[in-house]
């Protein structure tokens, strides 16, 4: 499992080139970006196979056979560290259960990287990935994350930062930090609360961004009733954000049904 930079081709190691140098196949998530890169390098170009989140499974076979075979395996991403948010998850699987030695190769990381430059609390943090992309399910995972006190660590796309830095406005006023195109020519920090960093970003930003919630107390009470509701019922009808809602605020059903209604302008 082979790093790639996540932007400066500086980070590639020295043992990540040896290892694409000497493998006899590369598995790739974008192999016209792998090419690019093994030429950069001045490496032969090995024998490359595309493996992407549409055909994985279906690869996991294939690659499994040539392992068994004898030959040896590179898996790398677009950028950075294979299988964070990236495919690759069931080659090592089964590359395990038959016996398989399976290495890592570190290097390039957009999480560790933007870790190491925050100056906000995070050493206990959790990742989640890229948020969805449905707003109830995006608030209600965002909500939920917050309230056990960790630093939350999470990917977004330039398309809906703003938007998720709205749903974090009505959540919380804790700090956060945004990392903009890691390691490339217009790599960009951003610090405040998802209040300010919305005026920060008076236009649609370029770049993927990743985001380090500040770490806080754990909630005893989850949430402020009426904010997550109000950001429910944005999706969905009464009865389905009630339900929700009472599950992440740990309160009673009909209670936040009742709420519900009041926020929706409709009587009991």
């Amino acid at each position: 499992m082979v790093a790639t930079p996540i932007g400066h081709l500086g980070d590639l190691s020295r043992r990540a080139e040896q290892v694409l140098q000497q493998v006899q196949i590369v598995a790739a998530e974008d192999t016209r970006r792998t090419r690019v890169l093994l030429e950069h390098i001045g490496h032969r170009a090995p024998e490359l196979l595309s493996m992407h989140e549409h055909n994985e499974q279906a690869m996991v076979a294939q690659l499994l056979g040539r392992l068994q075979a004898g030959d040896s395996v590179a898996v790398v991403s677009d950028a950075g560290t294979p299988l964070l948010n990236d495919p690759g998850f069931p080659l090592v699987q089964a590359a395990h259960e038959a016996e398989i030695q399976v290495v890592p190769i570190p290097g390039a990381c957009a999480i560790t990287a933007a870790l190491s430059v925050c100056p906000l609390p995070c050493q206990s943090f959790r990742y989640i990935g890229f948020l969805a992309t449905k707003a109830s399910s995006r608030q209600q995972a965002l909500a939920a994350h917050l309230s056990l006190g960790d630093a939350v660590v999470f990917l977004e796309s330039p398309r809906r930062i703003l938007t998720t830095l709205q749903d974090l406005a009505a959540l919380t006023d804790r700090r956060i930090m945004l990392a903009r195109e890691l390691t490339k020519q217009y790599e960009t920090l951003y610090v405040g609360t998802a209040a300010e960093l919305i005026t920060q970003l008076v236009e649609q930003p370029k770049g993927e961004f990743t985001g380090i919630i500040e770490a806080g107390a754990p909630q005893s009470v989850s949430h402020d009733h009426q904010s997550v509701l109000t950001l429910l019922l944005q999706e969905l009808p009464p009865t389905k954000a009630a339900k929700i809602a009472a599950a992440i605020c740990n309160t009673k059903k009909s209670d936040m049904y009742d709420l519900a209604l009041s926020l929706s302008g409709k009587d009991n």
